[in-house]
């Protein structure tokens, strides 16, 4: 199945929706970079590259700590960048424009609909509850749960099975390569979004043939035009 937001194309067939976190429905970016910057300074003294920084978005944080810091250990890298993002988190994310907006009229639909992200379940549930989230998804899979990130399907296939359906049906939205590659491994449709930080301005023709996603859209309306 192919469809981009300039041709149009076939409607997405599909009874499940998995949706990636960051970059996808809730703008962190600023947060998420302020973090890196903050570990930097401390443990570096100086800020990181911003494209270096950007390269890592998607990737498992403990696997970005060590390309980064090999030099650290794992436990205080990764607890300088939690413990900033902890206290500066709610303050620094807000919904993507349309999203709310595309919740609302999916879960109007009655599309079972889960959160699968990298994240872990502490911030998860923070924005989830400030933001008035939860009550769109049954299902939520938050990195605690699974020792094999993205790329890797298990998150995908853990979420499917508590939705109970089956690949086939199932398209997962997201805003990286991980979240592509992510959905082809586990067998479900890939769509990936164009206001993602992380693409600059890629079309779908500008990735590899194993990594490009079955659809790019460029705001969340066209996800309910898709599907």
């Amino acid at each position: 199945m192919q469809w981009d937001a300039e041709t149009g194309g076939d409607r997405l067939t599909m009874k499940a929706l998995l949706l990636d976190f960051d970059g996808t429905i809730m703008d962190t970016n600023d947060i998420i970079i302020a973090s890196w910057q903050h570990t930097f300074r401390t443990l570096r003294g100086r800020e990181g590259d911003r494209r270096t920084i950007l390269g890592t978005f998607g990737e498992p944080l403990e696997l970005s700590m060590r390309n980064l810091f090999p030099e650290v250990p794992s436990e205080k890298s990764l607890w300088t960048y939690r413990n900033y993002q902890r206290e500066n988190f709610l303050s620094c994310i807000h919904l993507f424009p349309g999203v709310r907006e595309m919740l609302d009229e999916l879960q109007s639909r009655g599309c079972p609909m889960a959160l699968v992200t990298s994240r872990l379940k502490y911030t998860t549930d923070q924005a989830l509850d400030a933001f008035d989230l939860r009550r769109y998804f049954p299902v939520i899979v938050t990195a605690d749960e699974v020792p094999r990130y993205k790329p890797d399907p298990q998150c995908a296939q853990i979420a499917m099975d508590r939705l109970g359906v089956v690949p086939e049906e199932t398209v997962m939205v997201g805003d990286t390569v991980h979240d592509i590659l992510c959905a082809k491994n586990a067998g479900v449709t890939a769509v990936l979004v164009a206001w993602s930080m992380t693409l600059s301005g890629k079309g779908r023709s500008d990735f590899a043939p194993s990594e490009a996603p079955n659809a790019l859209i460029d705001t969340p309306e066209q996800l309910l035009e898709m599907i």
